[in-house]
């Protein structure tokens, strides 16, 4: 069990499924999904109209995908660039879609405020860490350049050179969030059917194997899990994630992280941390490798060769580490579209969202609020932004998908040691950017 649900099940909920399906029934709405993406949707539909009939169905828990398992960032991040949206939808699609996502972290906190969820929300933004030549080049492009003491300030890893820095980012224990937010669309009135697997999913109704659902609108909202469903819109790639026991006072008197910041640094390979409520260290990063077909099993959460390399790079980060420290290590499917550009929309009597390439706890809100309006025909300005009505072509059929995605994370990995032999920009990276239209 990985550290979120084990303070969850620590908390007194103890992660029994709700019942199944039983039988056909219909609803105004079914929403696929219990994960943050479904949620936000039934939770935006019931706050507009609370007569409406809403049944979310899920395979298995609430939050049991990437929803339950993240690093904990609620942040402003989307996938395609500023300049990679304003190539595709004219000037200015960039900077609306950055003014959008910031919104959407205080409305994030907001809503959580608003239901009561106890998931140690703490808006403090993220410190992206410098610690090389390369990374020192590339980081002052960025605004928000701070100079190494007042970097070290924030965060106290090792060899920080600098930093830049963004208030838009707010650390939660994103388990507790999704646990909250099935319990708050429950009080609303919304029905969430767990134990019941989506066989087919139409405009008009969703089969599954307890039964059908015949609804005036379907919402796909299943994310990594979209690779099972056709037409397969993502490819499944997995994040992993290791934490410390709580730490003492010591430790975090040197590293730092007392105001809540997310951190990450300027590498190509991501990685991302926090500091916990109770005061552990939880860092994660890609790496781990795409399996064939967009194979998702429970024995792909867990590669030893990964997270040894992350608690390799956590100690060299912060060197009052010790190998006895890290006491939890998970992990699990992220969701990534071919054009590396998350897309919404509504048409026909389905609704669709999803490839947040793992920054999808702030997005997930914003594409809840977006779909629950379209739906609605409700005149809404988050209904004209960029990302409204984007379809991600197909990955190419294997073994070329397979060839490129795991071309691609070796290639982030080959760019860090580019630069750490060159302390130069890497060649490579900027290759790779390109041929993602990033």
């Amino acid at each position: 069990m990985n550290l979120w649900f084990e303070q969850v099940v620590g908390d007194g909920d103890p992660l029994v499924p709700r019942p199944s399906l039983d039988g056909d029934t219909e609803a105004d709405v079914c929403v696929v999904g219990a994960g943050y993406t479904g949620l936000w949707t039934a939770h935006a539909l019931l706050r507009a109209d609370p007569a409406l009939r809403v049944v979310v169905v899920e395979r298995e828990i609430a939050g049991f995908g990437a929803s339950g398992r993240n690093g904990g960032w609620c942040s402003a991040l989307f996938p395609a660039g500023p300049a990679a949206l304003d190539r595709r939808h004219g000037p200015g699609a960039g900077v609306a879609m950055g003014a959008a996502m910031r919104a959407t972290v205080d409305a994030v906190g907001a809503a959580v405020a608003e239901e009561g969820i106890a998931c140690d929300w703490v808006k403090g933004g993220t410190v992206t860490l410098a610690r090389t030549a390369a990374q020192v080049t590339r980081a002052r492009r960025d605004d928000g350049w701070i100079g190494p003491a007042e970097a070290s300030a924030l965060v106290g890893a090792s060899g920080v050179l600098g930093a830049t820095v963004t208030p838009d980012c707010a650390s939660v224990q994103p388990a507790r969030l999704v646990r909250g937010l099935a319990r708050a669309v429950e009080r609303r009135g919304g029905r969430i059917v767990e134990g019941t697997t989506a066989l087919s999913v139409g405009p008009r109704g969703v089969v599954t194997d307890r039964g059908v659902v015949r609804a005036g609108a379907v919402v796909r909202a299943a994310e990594a899990w979209n690779a099972g469903l056709a037409p397969r819109s993502v490819a499944p790639v997995y994040s992993l994630i290791v934490a410390t026991r709580p730490l003492p006072a010591s430790f975090w008197d040197v590293a730092g992280l007392a105001g809540g910041q997310t951190f990450t640094d300027h590498r190509h390979l991501i990685v991302y941390g926090q500091r916990t409520a109770d005061d552990r260290l939880v860092f994660g990063g890609r790496g781990a490798p795409y399996h064939w077909r967009s194979r998702i099993r429970p024995e792909f959460d867990t590669d030893d060769r990964v997270f040894a390399g992350l608690r390799t790079a956590a100690r060299d980060l912060f060197p009052a580490l010790t190998a006895d420290d890290f006491t939890h290590a998970w992990g699990g499917p992220l969701g990534i579209p071919r054009d590396w550009h998350a897309g919404v929309g509504y048409a026909d009597g389905l609704g669709w969202a999803g490839g947040y390439v793992g920054d999808g706890v702030g997005t997930s809100h914003l594409a809840g609020r977006t779909l629950a309006a379209l739906i609605l025909g409700r005149d809404d300005p988050v209904t004209r932004l960029p990302w409204v009505g984007h379809r991600s072509r197909r990955w190419e059929p294997e073994p070329l998908r397979w060839l490129l995605v795991n071309a691609g994370l070796r290639l982030m990995t080959l760019a860090d040691s580019e630069e750490r032999l060159t302390r130069r920009p890497s060649v490579v990276a900027a290759a790779l950017s390109r041929a993602l239209g990033r």
